[in-house]
């Protein structure tokens, strides 16, 4: 049996220049981090040569052809595993529609599993761009990069995303006590919405041909260094600035990024003492994330008491194998 834990993450600024549609004419850069909050893709071998699935459903079949989750069919297809395994994917939250990339982790996380089953070694980066290619290029997900990346790597990172589709990593190294100040400054609530991240990225991958939209992108990914700067040095007021500006500008990209019930969130945020926030993901729905000052954030937890509250810490790690046991020869 193989267990593979694969983190979820946080984009503060500059999401959606990590999408196809705006780093081919202009490089895209975004800062975000893994948290410890996880997907997890379990393999045992079988006896028999069947293939079992097990997630919401179960699926029970005799060739990868047949399996209907698709990230689970497109992993197995890359990877070379065809025959007798069974294949289970579980998640600490929700893992429709959390805003969190939970798809593009459960992606990694299958990779990891199977390549592990396999005894092949990989990178986080190759993680990382199979991944990409599974749910860009075969699934056609109208997604970008960085959530993929931030799975396979873990950590705070700065992700610039370049033109000849080539995404680099700068890890934003922090010490102990500042990464403990800055995640202590971050509240994490669940708006109760289930959405579909797919409709609001498709209107905003064709609004993205329009130039204003276009402009409200560069302006995104502007903010990312300076909110790197703000970060560094210790300036949790100054980030919550830039995420507010990010969060204005990111309203204006599509419809449903914000409705009512988010609007009267983050306005009793605000009104309760936080700098600033946003919905994680695509908007809509999901989780909302707040940067507050630590002497508010009783009262903002008061504030939204009928929204629950997911306490979390910053991941340092990527994807990585927690469990390793096989009594007999893999196929």
């Amino acid at each position: 049996m193989i267990i593979v834990r694969t983190p979820l993450r946080i984009s503060f600024v500059g999401g959606g220049s990590d999408m196809p549609a705006f780093y081919d004419r202009e490089e895209g850069m975004v800062v975000c981090t893994a948290i410890d909050k996880y997907v997890y893709a379990i393999i045992k071998e079988r006896f028999d040569d069947l293939i079992y699935v097990n997630y919401s459903i179960k699926e029970c079949v005799s060739s990868v052809s047949e399996i209907k989750h698709d990230l689970v069919r497109e992993a197995m297809r890359i990877t070379g595993v065809d025959k007798g395994v069974e294949i289970t994917t579980l998640a600490d939250i929700p893992s429709s529609g959390s805003g969190l990339g939970s798809s593009s982790s459960i992606t990694v996380a299958l990779l990891h599993a199977l390549y592990t089953y396999k005894n092949v070694l990989v990178t986080a980066e190759q993680l990382a761009e199979e991944a990409c290619r599974i749910e860009i290029d075969i699934m056609g997900k109208p997604i970008g990069r960085q959530d993929q990346y931030a799975a396979a790597f873990g950590g705070i990172n700065k992700f610039t995303f370049k033109k000849d589709h080539v995404t680099l990593r700068e890890k934003v190294n922090l010490q102990p006590h500042q990464i403990r100040k800055f995640a202590g400054s971050i509240l994490l609530f669940y708006t109760g919405i289930a959405r579909s991240a797919d409709l609001i990225l498709s209107e905003q991958k064709s609004n993205l041909k329009s130039t204003d939209k276009f402009e409200n992108m560069k302006k995104m990914a502007s903010l990312v260094d300076p909110f790197i700067d703000c970060l560094r040095d210790g300036n949790i007021e100054g980030c919550g600035k830039l995420l507010a500006v990010n969060w204005e500008l990111k309203q204006q990209m599509a419809s449903g990024i914000s409705n009512e019930t988010t609007d009267e969130m983050y306005r009793k945020a605000i009104e309760a003492g936080a700098y600033s926030g946003k919905i994680a993901g695509a908007g809509g729905g999901g989780f909302m994330f707040l940067l507050a000052p630590v002497d508010k954030q009783e009262q903002i937890s008061k504030a939204l008491s009928e929204y629950r509250e997911l306490p979390f810490m910053i991941e340092e790690g990527g994807s990585k194998v927690i469990f390793d046991y096989r009594s007999y020869t893999s196929k």
